[in-house]
């Protein structure tokens, strides 16, 4: 008689700040159920771990997700990292092989992806990206792998420089950009990759005065889905883009990563969608 092989348990947790509100566990185990997965996804919230806490003492977790403000913290705690992860000195996925930890990156393609899909055909000439931290890391990468001159805006100096070595050393066209209002001048689309409109980091991360229709507008925050910035971009005339669309698409690849199974990226937009119009009615 053959044996019946037990199936595998996958348990696996988002690491990051201030993310009681995320919306990544139920949109994960609800495509998991779908793909007949034994698969289930729980916070581990910073705010509220021991200051000491690193990822070895987690125990029964097989993979993790890690967000903001971990993104590139998380680094000293691996033991290996997947070439993209190292060109971007930033990590959003980890699987857990025996006692060793690997850094991944899905974020660069999940951003490409999304745009694709939310914005065709949106022009890639010239790309500002505000912000250089693991999130501005992913969109730059992705928008100069995808053959897009870059600019980029930090306020740290240190953050912004350490980036541009690192997508020097892979790509031609990457600048640094003092003053976004300026840069929007020549630029096709802006790209907000940081946490500012946020729920919790209200604001904008430029002024959207300088917009004009001809640009393109995308966000990597999702909490809210219209941020101030995508109103006022919307306002101006701009085609523009939440980041839903790059959650969805990183957390298929997240998924695919852990398990080895193929998410149904349609199945995961419509559950998305189901998902924040419930958080609206809650407002």
């Amino acid at each position: 008689m053959s044996e019946v092989l037990a199936p595998v348990r996958h348990r696996v947790a988002l690491v990051g700040a201030a993310i009681g509100g995320s919306l990544s566990p139920a949109l994960h185990e609800r495509e998991a159920a779908a793909l007949g997965l034994d698969y289930t996804y729980t916070l581990l919230d910073l705010e509220t771990l021991p200051p000491e806490w690193t990822l070895r003492d987690a125990v029964g977790i097989t993979g993790f997700n890690v967000t903001h403000p971990a993104k590139q913290a998380v680094i000293p705690q691996l033991d290996d990292l997947s070439p993209d992860a190292r060109a971007l000195g930033a990590v959003n996925t980890v699987t857990v092989d025996g006692s060793r930890l690997i850094g991944h990156n899905t974020d660069h393609s999940g951003f490409l992806a999304g745009l694709r899909h939310g914005l065709p055909g949106a022009r890639l000439g010239r790309v500002i990206v505000v912000g250089a931290g693991g999130a501005g890391s992913a969109v730059a990468y992705a928008l100069a792998g995808a053959g897009a001159a870059v600019g980029i805006a930090d306020p740290d100096h240190d953050r912004l420089d350490a980036l541009l070595a690192r997508l020097r050393g892979r790509f031609r066209d990457i600048s640094a950009v003092d003053h976004v209002e300026d840069a929007l001048s020549d630029a096709d689309g802006i790209v907000n990759a940081t946490p500012i409109g946020m729920t919790g980091h209200p604001g904008m991360p430029f002024d959207p005065g300088a917009l004009s229709s001809r640009h393109w507008v995308a966000e990597v925050v999702y909490r809210p889905l219209a941020t101030q910035l995508l109103l006022a971009a919307r306002t101006a005339g701009c085609r523009a883009l939440d980041g839903g669309a790059m959650l969805v698409a990183q957390a298929a690849e997240t998924l695919s990563v852990l398990t080895g199974a193929t998410p149904d990226l349609g199945r995961m937009r419509a559950h998305l969608g189901e998902l924040t119009t419930k958080d609206s009615a809650h407002d």
